[in-house]
């Protein structure tokens, strides 16, 4: 998703893809705004959100403050009340609605001090004294931890509880301090000022870390460490400082100044001790792996004694042991002689059909058996042409001695010619007293023409 909607280019995108990035720049522009204005259009449905408009003669704009967050109201808003929120602007990307998704609303009798917050924010700011690359490391693992608070306060009393769980041998002192009231700033200042003076005198037992601390309110009662001399004590203060003021959702203008703002007293507590914690937790681990790793050796020795133990065995059994082990070769070297023989003979085998199919001999006789089956196919074949041709030859035989005109002659008839040879076909081509010759089955005469007859 680009940072910036307006540079898109020529790409078309959805209306979804639109929304989203809408809420994204929306979410992340203004993710902590505090806005003043009239609740209008209040409802409450089942599930314990809260959904109202707030307005003003310039503008409205719908607000949503879920259950998780209007539980740790300290008053019911009501149609019509001036109030201060503090939240989130969003956009309900189903549907395109703009809206503020609040964290916290107070009366709009506190709308002075939060304009007062702001404008002292920005000009603390301005100054650089929120500026990280100014802001102390805080120790891993200090030795001596201040807390700046009222010994009153349940704060305290979880700061103390949290430190003596998670790092019973860490050294604790409290400078008290009055954290509510017109000026309670002076009863912090002069701690902080104390423990100043505490480390100038005890050099070799001085406060390592200075933890600020008030359980949660609302503006007016916070108010005190949103002071400016206070925050410049905390600023120029030669000490690593931790602000632990109100829950989460609240800040201070202490919490901006101080080296390290924790959400609540009690994670100052944790943020102090977690090296001491990890470092206890960590030599816990380090002695249940040791144990572990001392018994696994102990265990591998004692398989290792019971292995060789088990080796250690009686001559005559051993003897037993290689006397088996030597049957077990004879009878692997009987099968492997035959198994030698068995593979040498179908070698020769192989070798003798090898031969006999590469014989002189034999190819001949295959070859003069060929020869044989094609002589024997060639007479087959010349016999039957032969008895082929002559079953012709009888038939033209029969034909031509149809078509023979001597056959006639067996029959009485003659053949008549003139002294010309020309066989005589009609009587007008004799004339009287002509000789002619008529040819017979057997033989020939000579007759002359006495008389011719038409």
């Amino acid at each position: 998703m680009t940072d910036n909607i307006v540079v898109q280019n020529e790409e078309i995108i959805s209306v979804g893809e639109l929304n989203k990035s809408a809420k994204y720049l929306l979410e992340n522009t203004f993710n902590n705004v505090s806005v003043i204005g009239e609740i209008s259009n209040l409802s409450r449905p089942s599930s314990g959100h809260i959904y109202f408009t707030l307005k003003d003669e310039d503008g409205a704009i719908r607000c949503a403050m879920f259950r998780n967050q209007n539980i740790k109201l300290n008053f019911s808003p009501e149609n019509g009340d001036q109030c201060v929120l503090k939240g989130q602007v969003s956009i309900y990307a189903p549907r395109g609605d703009y809206q503020l998704i609040v964290k916290s609303i107070e009366p709009a009798g506190s709308g002075n001090l939060m304009q007062k917050f702001e404008a002292l924010r920005r000009k603390l700011d301005d100054e650089g004294l929120f500026d990280q690359s100014k802001k102390m490391e805080i120790p891993p693992s200090p030795k001596h931890i201040a807390i700046v608070t009222s010994s009153s306060t349940a704060a305290f009393q979880d700061i103390i509880s949290t430190l003596q769980r998670r790092a019973p041998g860490a050294q604790i002192s409290l400078s008290d301090a009055t954290v509510q009231g017109d000026n309670a700033h002076i009863s912090i200042i002069k701690a902080l000022n104390r423990i100043i003076n505490f480390n100038e005198i005890n050099v070799e037992n001085k406060v390592d870390v200075v933890i600020l601390s008030r359980g949660g309110g609302s503006i007016e009662d916070l108010w005190c460490f949103n002071n400016e001399e206070l925050a410049r004590e905390i600023f120029s203060f030669p000490l690593p400082t931790i602000s632990g003021v109100g829950h989460e959702i609240d800040f201070t203008i202490c919490d901006f100044v101080s080296d390290l703002r924790v959400p609540t007293p009690t994670a100052a507590a944790e943020l102090v001790t977690e090296f001491i914690y990890q470092f206890d937790n960590k030599l816990k681990n380090y002695k249940t792996n040791l144990y572990q790793a001392i018994t696994n050796i102990f265990e591998d020795l004692k398989q290792f004694i019971d292995l060789n133990n088990s080796k250690l065995k009686n001559p005559t059994t051993l003897l037993r042991e290689k006397s088996q082990r030597l049957d077990n070769i004879d009878l692997r070297l009987q099968q492997s002689q035959k198994s030698i023989i068995i593979n040498r003979s179908n070698e020769i085998n192989m070798y003798v059909t090898l031969l006999k199919n590469t014989n002189p001999l034999l190819k001949l006789n295959v070859i003069n058996e060929k020869i044989r089956r094609i002589l024997n196919n060639m007479n087959r074949g010349v016999k039957e042409k032969l008895k082929t041709n002559n079953s012709n030859l009888e038939k033209l035989y029969k034909n031509i001695k149809i078509l023979n005109p001597l056959s006639i002659l067996d029959r009485g008839y003659a053949i008549v010619t003139n002294d010309k040879g020309v066989a005589l076909k009609s009587s007008k081509q004799v004339n009287n007293g002509e000789k002619l010759q008529a040819r017979l089955s057997k033989g020939s005469i000579e007759v002359k023409v006495n008389k011719v007859n038409d």
